[in-house]
């Protein structure tokens, strides 16, 4: 294939080094996942984000590296964006000691407060009630942050959108809402929920602005997200982005994703967020094929280790099991 070269790209070779980086880490982390699980490695359940690795990797260049995020149970890509060890993942998936919260949270509960993550919730719609929350006490201590909350198309039919909407709006609070629209809520695709297709537009209700935005395309999701960050810090008050983007395994384990036709996956892959930067650095001559497949291997072996090590990581001792209930927490919210 010929290469193309002295294409003038918007931006540097670092960036796109760094997005494809973190987009194979990724992908590679949640395919491992999806083996061990077929092994019994790992219990209950799991849902994976593959396809939708562009939506984390922009948020990690386009944010500040202490505004707030916080998501629901497709949870695995963002916490290795915000700093969560493949290690500490893959243990807590194990149910290990050694994991990101001590093997007590499972797949859908990461949570990284050093980090400014706060979580990973697993019932549908919640999180829009805690980031809202977290936005007031952001705002409040003028902290000069903006809270990322992220839910999905399901959850945009859950009453608490709209109480924490109305709130955001009248209080102006640094709260950024955003929507990863995979097109199905479990098996059940967004035209069979809803008469509202286009689901930024429930913004409208409140006068929030909101945009759809290409969510398969890392250089467009960080654009926007700067600039949907820029609007909201500036005291604005809150924002809406739908994020149209596309998981390719079903919505969780247990789901053979049937509801879906052939023609429809193939469309989105051909379109894979992943394959595209991948294949920009090659064009030009960011990486060379040699390059591109020593960085391959090198997060491929940081997942196999990964894997070793949640599986040689002891269980929770039985007498830990009150602990972290009720704490002392060193939350930064908390002051003198």
């Amino acid at each position: 294939m010929a290469k193309k070269k002295n294409t003038k790209l918007e931006f540097s070779k670092e960036q796109y080094l760094e997005w494809y980086e973190l987009m194979y880490r990724i992908r590679k982390f949640e395919e491992e996942c999806n083996v061990v699980y077929y092994q019994k490695k790992i219990r209950g359940f799991l849902h994976l984000c593959i396809g939708q690795e562009a939506v984390y990797a922009a948020m990690a260049s386009a944010c500040q590296s202490n505004d707030p995020w916080i998501t629901a149970y497709r949870v695995h890509g963002m916490a290795l964006s915000r700093g969560v060890s493949s290690r500490q993942a893959m243990a807590e998936l194990f149910g290990k000691a050694t994991g990101n919260v001590r093997g007590k949270g499972g797949s859908m509960h990461f949570f990284n407060a050093a980090q400014n993550f706060y979580g990973g919730h697993g019932i549908v719609g919640a999180q829009i009630g805690v980031g809202t929350g977290i936005a007031f006490a952001e705002k409040y201590l003028e902290r000069g942050t903006v809270c990322c909350t992220l839910f999905g198309d399901g959850a945009a039919r859950q009453g608490i959108l709209h109480e924490t909407f109305n709130m955001a709006m009248t209080w102006k609070l640094p709260v950024l809402y955003i929507c990863e629209n995979n097109k199905y809520a479990m098996g059940t695709s967004v035209e069979r929920t809803s008469n509202v297709k286009n689901i930024h537009t429930l913004g409208d209700a409140y006068d929030m602005p909101n945009k759809a935005i290409d969510g398969m395309d890392v250089e467009v999701i960080h654009k926007e997200l700067q600039a949907a960050l820029a609007y909201v810090r500036e005291g604005n008050g809150p924002m809406l982005l739908e994020i149209e983007t596309y998981r390719y395994k079903g919505h969780s384990m247990s789901d053979p994703a049937k509801y879906r036709t052939k023609e429809e996956e193939a469309a989105y892959k051909e379109r894979d967020p992943l394959g595209r930067i991948e294949q920009l650095l090659l064009d030009q001559n960011f990486l060379s094929e040699s390059a591109l497949e020593e960085l391959q291997e090198k997060i491929k072996a940081e997942i196999k280790d990964a894997v070793q090590f949640a599986e040689e990581s002891p269980l929770p001792d039985p007498s830990d099991l009150y602990n972290d209930v009720y704490v002392e927490s060193d939350y930064p919210y908390i002051t003198d």
